[in-house]
């Protein structure tokens, strides 16, 4: 067992494949077996694993490094700006892109309807509150997403020097990162509340 979790890569591997065990056990198991319910709880599954790693290195470099970075001594910051932070922002970006992915996928497995009616933010519905509710949940993910592609990285590459950029201009885009990132931090709560309450609410 040691040896499994000891490396990195092969305890991922064993987890997705016991996930995948469980995948085919409950649609093998269920009534419906492999009907479109059962890839409608894939879809939500991939939506919620991608969902906690973005959020999860989110909140990391938030209540962590960027509150503490001042604190590391200077020389000591480079272990934090070439090692650290480009492996995590990799994470990062490419868990926001595949979260909004299969978000929106989620959303057009549950019928075309239902998708044009959240995106609408209920506009197509009558303005109904579930619709209103899921639709503000699903374009603050979506402005994250935008701040996380078109802000937060762009602005990094110029701070942790993998672009090259004087002194100032790292300065500053550091600082427009952090603001970005601190956005995304103050969206991330509501947004949350759209996709915890939405099933046990409106189903």
């Amino acid at each position: 067992m040691a040896g499994i979790l000891a490396n990195f890569r092969t305890t991922i591997i064993v987890s997705l494949v016991l996930a995948l065990i469980m995948i085919f056990a409950y649609g093998a198991g269920s009534p419906q077996q492999f009907d479109l319910a059962f890839w409608q709880a894939v879809l939500r599954w991939v939506h919620v694993v991608f969902g906690i790693l973005w959020i999860g290195l989110l909140y990391y470099f938030n209540f962590v490094q960027i509150r503490k970075m001042p604190d590391i001594p200077a020389e000591l910051k480079p272990a934090v700006s070439k090692y650290i932070a480009p492996e995590a922002l990799f994470w990062f970006r490419w868990a926001a892109l595949f979260t909004v992915l299969a978000g929106i996928l989620l959303a057009f497995a549950r019928g075309t309807e239902y998708a044009i009616g959240v995106l609408s933010v209920g506009a197509t519905e009558g303005f109904e509150p579930g619709y209103v509710l899921m639709g503000v949940g699903v374009w603050l993910a979506i402005v994250m997403f935008i701040n996380v592609w078109g802000f937060i990285w762009p602005n990094q590459k110029r701070a942790l020097g993998i672009v090259p950029a004087d002194d100032e201009t790292k300065a500053r885009s550091a600082r427009t990162a952090m603001l970005f990132s601190r956005t995304n931090l103050l969206l991330s709560l509501p947004m949350l509340v759209s996709m915890t309450m939405q099933q046990t609410m409106f189903g």
